[in-house]
């Protein structure tokens, strides 16, 4: 293939430019990281044909990192899925957090505190005193802080049995959503069923009013 003035191997490497200023440009990650990965092998095709063993090492080593990226996104959207469709649990957030231990009797947050990320419980027990809700292993606690106004707890968080918890950040939720679209239609689903769940158990009344004041505790 040919162009006038342009030989078959400078058209590759054109190619692998194209597409690496295209991935460049993109915001969803999962055709970003497509992209990616193709101007990679095109790159790297050009490099080999004209002896540019920088170029081909340079594109190696991003292979297998956009790669491992693409897979974690794709992963990450089919177990959100699973989750909206009913399987309310939320082990598909655990490479997206940091995972903190309490002790018992500790303060993890305070009603009028901001409120900047959510909690994914471990192992141990927390409570919410002014509910007399405690969240156990799988639950989660100040998801919907996220859609509050103002961003705030109106109710407080103790640890009254040592353990730990997984802190997930709203800038990281954020993120993933800007990132990939998908995952935040399915997010929404997801607190929107664990609402809805809560308020139309009449056996729960105090989880119902938790999170109707926005602490997301289940």
């Amino acid at each position: 293939m040919t162009w006038p003035g342009i030989d078959w191997i400078e058209a590759i490497g054109y190619l692998g430019t194209a597409l690496t200023i295209t991935a460049s440009a993109m915001t969803t990650m999962i055709p970003l990281r497509i992209i990616a990965l193709v101007a990679s092998v095109a790159v790297i095709t050009y490099g080999m044909l004209i002896g540019s063993w920088p170029v081909v090492l340079t594109e190696a080593i991003q292979i297998p990192f956009n790669a491992f990226r693409l897979w974690q996104m794709v992963r990450l959207v089919r177990q959100v899925e699973a989750a909206a469709d009913g399987d309310l649990s939320l082990d598909w957030l655990r490479p997206f957090g940091t995972a903190t231990r309490f002790s018992t009797g500790q303060t993890v947050f305070r009603k009028g505190d901001d409120a900047g990320e959510m909690f994914y419980v471990e192992s141990g027990a927390f409570r919410i005193p002014e509910y007399g809700i405690e969240v156990r292993a799988g639950g989660v606690v100040g998801e919907l802080g996220l859609l509050s106004p103002g961003n705030t707890r109106t109710a407080s968080l103790t640890c009254s049995e040592a353990g730990q918890a997984l802190r997930i950040s709203y800038s990281e939720v954020k993120q993933l959503y800007y990132q990939n679209p998908e995952f935040g239609f399915y997010f929404l689903k997801l607190t929107s069923e664990r609402l809805f769940q809560v308020t139309q158990d009449p056996a729960s009344p105090r989880e119902a009013a938790a999170i109707a004041a926005g602490t997301g505790a289940l």
